[in-house]
């Protein structure tokens, strides 16, 4: 089968303009540098950009709010200044997370409920755990930091702080992805956190953290695992869809309560008069006139509100109405609500 010939630039491209003259060669390759200058990008395999720019900030948002709240908390128990500013949320595998911890740290592990088993992290900097020990035993100087792991009586008092960024944690992530969990154990050689594989993905949060003249880091890990939801979540008009399906599914849930629900209804005559003496003389078997017309129409009322009017009549041996009409606009009544004897 004949092949297509190839135009001198075609195979000046795929040659590298090996057999094309000098200046022709000089030519070609000032454009395909150009062209890759253009086009080439670096990609990292072991680290794809898989966070758009629209769920950063989304996420940036939300532990923006989280170190918001976590430090109004931490106002009133260290009785002192104290900062978080959100630095960065980042990508990272496991691996790689545990690369960055001191030796040695403070680290929290926590399990997230129903989730398969998966497990997070809250590292607290080595000067941020000992800046809260040194306040939540009274201290009011600048903490020493000394190169020692917590000892067990400290590290239950900064469980309670952690306690707490477990709560915030819950608490902003509540309107995307519904969390709950509870710390499992403390560990403070990076090497030994085994709460995931090596290459298993995880989302970091780094706040810093700034007391006085100390300075240093809170991480917060999750596993990619448990936030698919949020990263497969659309734009607004997915969630705007969502809403809809919620409100209407809320809407049959109250419809289907509200035809269920049994209320009083009655039928009233118009009102009339009589003398006591013929109230008093009413006896078993008695027929009480009332002077009002067979065709005058009945009172309905729903509850205490007067709200159709009726003909009476009979349906087989049982006393019956027919509504007639109803009332768009309902006066109200100061009736006395009709009450079983």
């Amino acid at each position: 089968m004949a092949s297509e010939s190839l135009s001198q630039n075609e195979i000046d491209a795929l040659l590298g303009s090996a057999g094309a003259p000098a200046a022709t060669r000089g030519s070609s390759t000032a454009t395909a540098l150009r062209h890759a200058s253009t086009e080439t990008q670096v990609y990292d395999f072991k680290r794809p950009h898989r966070i758009s720019k629209e769920k950063l900030r989304s996420l940036e948002a939300i532990y923006e709010r989280f170190a918001k709240s976590l430090e109004s908390w931490l106002l009133g128990r260290v009785r002192g200044g104290i900062q978080l500013q959100l630095q960065s949320v980042e990508h990272f595998s496991f691996g790689e997370f545990t690369l960055s911890l001191p030796t040695p740290c403070a680290s929290y592990t926590f399990e997230i409920e129903n989730s398969g088993g998966q497990h997070g992290v809250i590292d607290f900097g080595h000067e941020f755990a000992y800046f809260l020990v040194d306040r939540l035993f009274g201290g009011s100087g600048e903490p020493a930091v000394p190169s020692r792991s917590l000892t067990p009586i400290e590290r239950m008092a900064v469980r309670m702080i952690a306690d707490r960024v477990l709560n915030v944690l819950v608490e902003v992530w509540q309107d995307y992805i519904g969390l709950e969990m509870q710390l499992v154990g403390f560990e403070s050689i990076p090497e030994i956190l085994r709460v995931a594989s090596r290459e298993d993905p995880v989302l970091v949060a780094n706040i810093e953290v700034t007391a006085g003249e100390t300075r240093s880091l809170l991480l917060v890990c999750l596993p990619f695992g448990v936030l698919e939801k949020f990263f497969a979540g659309g734009s607004e008009e997915r969630e705007e869809d969502a809403n809809d399906t919620r409100s209407h599914e809320n809407r049959m849930v109250v419809e289907h309560s509200l035809r269920g629900t049994r209320t009083f209804v009655s039928a009233r005559l118009p009102v009339f008069q009589i003398p006591m003496r013929d109230l008093f003389a009413l006896a078993p078997g008695g027929v009480l006139p009332t002077g009002i017309s067979r065709t005058a129409p009945l009172d309905v009322f729903v509850g205490s509100q007067r709200r159709f009017l009726a003909s009476p009549g009979r349906l087989g041996s049982n006393l019956a109405i027919k509504i007639t009409d109803g009332l768009l606009d309902p006066p109200e009544t100061d009736a006395i609500p009709l009450t079983r004897i």
